[in-house]
């Protein structure tokens, strides 16, 4: 896809959208390696210069997501991804499998997620 003026404002319409839904503030968004690039190695660490080879990907330090929109080859595939993106701020502890994946199919079919809260620890 080409990034235009347009399908920005989409993506961005896209991103208020599903954050809302999954009680997360809505991440900065990144559109070209370039700005991968430019970012500090400290943030984009392990998936600095890998990062063009993917559709997304996020950055937890600072509520930040890539997304590679000339890779992203239509409008379906551009929304599970920014879902599937967005999901991984809203459960940072999960990494993909069946459960990542069945939030992710959840969360295109509109359900809500409650803020996240870290489970208190049981002293012994």
């Amino acid at each position: 896809m080409k990034l235009d003026d347009d399908l920005r404002l989409v993506i961005l319409e896209k991103v208020g959208v599903y954050s809302a839904r999954f009680s997360i503030p809505e991440p900065r968004l990144l559109f070209a390696t370039r700005e991968v690039l430019d970012m500090p190695r400290e943030i984009t660490g392990g998936c600095r210069t890998s990062a063009y080879k993917y559709y997304g990907v996020t950055y937890f330090r600072d509520n930040c997501v890539f997304l590679n929109v000339r890779k992203i080859p239509d409008e379906k595939t551009l929304e599970g991804t920014i879902v599937h993106e967005l999901i991984h701020l809203r459960f940072p502890y999960l990494a993909h499998g069946r459960r990542f994946n069945r939030l992710v199919r959840q969360g295109l079919r509109g359900k809500r997620f409650s803020p996240y809260k870290k489970r208190k620890q049981i002293a012994p």
